[in-house]
């Protein structure tokens, strides 16, 4: 059985993490129309629509209904997405992510970063020349202009990745160098070609870190981008033999660098085990207030064939996430992640399987957040940090529509989506936050 799957794969789902503010609950609310709601009614409101917008499955499991906050056209210009090549099989360079109720938009396909808040108003473009028209709003201007309200940057993008902001509002967002400036690293065989870029709050083009800090090394593939309370910045790549993590200060300064190989990761269960373990390192978040990562693994146990008494697949056994300080490098006790449990008819008969979920995030009160697609939407996990507390709930979701999907998660709990679906893309997002605060409060 693979990993994370379950057997639904409707659309192609990208998962990143990152954060919220003041948008009602109301879902009549319309851009534009009616004036907009104070922080202290939404504030209030929030707890109740939580309550109001969520039903109880046949599953005991308690379902949330999305807030769909804006919706994008497509097209090249300033305030719409260039997503035209969803049917091509190539990946989707387009991600998400959203820090004190503004939404940050890579648009690979464009070449170009969207700064939006939660209406959908432009507040800023990023945008390479070459290939978009100058925004309305810049024109006559020049390149570059910072208007009062919004912020048009040209910029020569290549090839965008993932993004994420800071409290400074400070914009990072993964590119890759011109072929001529790629770097080969032959001892581990990788393509060192990625960078992430800086942009201050003014839009202004601070430097790119590399592996080193400002200006260095070219990364190898960067999986995620993730950003601290302290503004530190924690860049994540994928190796050949695991994974490689890169946790640097607010001025771009490298702290720390840790990799992880598969075969160095922590096996409790092989012990457990008469046949063969498989270890799958799933995915690497860094703690918002500490100096940690949360390193989650996944188990498979080898099955043999009786006849032929040789290993025939695997199977999946379990999930742990292992906390990691990174300045002594020791593990902590692992958390055991409970399985999504699969439930398969075939006529009479009847089949469950356990699936691992895959690692959202984190939040600033160590909530840990887990999801998995199914065939009615996505099933989350909500784990304390502790252990000694879980939670599940079910984000309804019509999997038929969407195309592609990206997936952030908040410091504070909020998980949004980008839905790509036929003709036009909308965001989303489910206050899952103020369940955390009820809980806290409770």
């Amino acid at each position: 059985m693979g990993k994370g799957g379950g057997g639904v794969a409707p659309h192609r789902l990208d998962t990143v993490t990152q954060p919220l503010y003041a948008r009602g609950m109301n879902k009549c609310d319309n851009k534009g129309t009616g004036s907009r709601p104070t922080a202290a009614i939404v504030v209030a409101g929030a707890l109740l629509a939580i309550m109001l917008s969520s039903c109880t499955r046949p599953d005991g499991v308690v379902s949330l209904e999305d807030d769909h906050l804006f919706s994008l056209k497509y097209g090249n210009f300033e305030d719409q997405l260039n997503l035209f090549t969803l049917a091509n099989p190539a990946p989707v360079q387009t991600r998400l992510t959203m820090r004190d109720g503004f939404f940050y938009i890579a648009n690979g396909e464009d070449r170009k970063v969207l700064e939006l808040n939660s209406y959908g108003d432009l507040l800023g473009i990023y945008y390479n020349s070459e290939g978009n028209p100058v925004p309305s709003f810049a024109e006559g201007e020049g390149s570059g202009t910072t208007a009062s309200t919004r912020k048009a940057v040209d910029y020569p993008f290549n090839a965008l990745g993932p993004i994420a902001a800071d409290s400074r509002k400070y914009i990072y967002v993964v590119d890759q160098l011109p072929p001529e400036r790629h770097e080969q690293d032959t001892e581990n065989r990788l393509l060192l070609s990625q960078i992430v870029l800086r942009f201050a709050s003014d839009g202004t083009f601070i430097d790119y870190i590399g592996q080193r800090g400002p200006g260095g090394t070219p990364f190898p593939y960067i999986r995620s981008l993730h950003t601290t309370h302290s503004n530190d910045l924690v860049v994540v790549c994928q190796t050949n033999e695991g994974m490689v993590v890169y946790w640097y200060d607010r001025t771009g300064y490298l702290r720390s660098t840790i990799p992880f190989t598969v075969d160095q990761l922590p096996n409790p269960l092989a012990e457990e085990s008469l046949h063969d373990m498989h270890v799958s390192l799933e995915n690497i978040v860094p703690s918002l207030t500490e100096e940690r990562l949360y390193v989650k693994i996944d188990y498979y146990t080898g099955s043999v064939d009786t006849a032929s008494n040789v290993e025939s697949g695997i199977d999946y056994t379990g999930s742990l996430l292992y906390p990691l300080d990174i300045s002594t490098g020791v593990y902590g006790e692992p958390i055991s992640i409970p399985a999504y449990e699969q439930e398969v008819s075939d006529g009479f008969s009847r089949q469950d399987y356990n699936l691992p979920y895959d690692f959202l995030g984190v939040t600033d009160s160590g909530w840990l957040f887990f999801i998995i697609a199914d065939e009615e939407g996505y099933s989350i996990q909500m784990v304390q940090e502790s252990g000694d507390r879980s939670i599940h709930r079910h984000l309804e979701m019509d999997h038929r529509s969407i195309l592609y999907s990206s997936i952030s998660l908040s410091p504070e709990g909020i998980i949004s989506m980008l839905v790509a679906e036929e003709d036009e893309a909308r965001v989303l997002w489910w206050r899952t936050d103020s369940l955390i605060d009820a809980i806290l409060k409770g």
